[in-house]
């Protein structure tokens, strides 16, 4: 029987583009950072920049890229030249073109679900059964665009069993992170905006990064 007293929430610190961040992430002890391929975001990076960011990530830490309806082109161009350990799909894809994409890189993926305030529990059940086939499902709430937008969904919807599988993310900060943790319990939690100068997207603050680790392993101690 799993001792939920032993559970160690991972994280995600994500939408980094600066080699300090990337340095302060891992030091912090981020379980995983977050790279965004996707131009139209204002926290996206250039394949070469991935390149000299990925060189300050350890091993055991991983590197995830994250792509919104990207075509096979560019999921190509960018695998075979950043060191990416899995890919996160934020788009409009379908279980088909992700299988697709991940086989291109050779990678495991998470999918990301953007709930909306019509969402329902049966949604994301159904969700889970449609991208059975993803490493996780980053659960996100649904805003214009495609995430980063600093917004949080109704917890409550998260059935219980998903947990395991879920990864959660949509307006966490180190404010509300302890209680997201203690309501829903997720495999892991992935913040960008909530660690972020406020009003300055992309811009990382390395006290608020600090703040956001904190406040998990404070919910996992609780």
């Amino acid at each position: 029987m799993n001792d939920p007293t032993l559970h160690r929430t991972r994280i995600k610190l994500c939408g980094l583009s600066k080699v300090e961040d990337v340095q302060h992430a891992v030091a912090l002890g981020a379980d995983a950072v977050g790279f965004v391929f996707y131009e139209k975001s204002p926290r996206s990076v250039s394949v070469q920049q991935a390149i000299g960011l990925t060189r300050h990530v350890p091993p055991l830490v991983s590197s995830v890229g994250l792509f919104v309806n990207a075509s096979a082109d560019w999921v190509r161009e960018v695998t075979s030249s950043v060191r990416l350990s899995l890919l996160q799909f934020h788009g409009d894809e379908t279980p088909e073109e992700c299988a697709e994409l991940a086989a291109i890189a050779g990678l495991s993926y998470w999918r990301a679900v953007r709930v909306g305030p019509d969402a329902t529990a049966a949604d994301l059940v159904e969700s889970s059964f449609k991208y059975a086939a993803a490493g996780g499902l980053l659960l996100d709430a649904l805003v214009d665009g495609y995430g980063g937008g600093g917004k949080v969904f109704d917890w409550s919807l998260i059935p219980t069993d998903l947990g395991h599988r879920a990864v959660l993310s949509g307006g966490l900060n180190a404010q509300n992170v302890l209680d997201a943790i203690q309501r829903v319990r997720p495999f892991a939690v992935d913040v960008s905006s909530g660690i972020e100068v406020p009003g300055a997207k992309g811009v990382k603050d390395h006290a608020r990064m600090a703040a956001f680790v904190r406040a998990v392993r404070a919910a996992d101690a609780g």
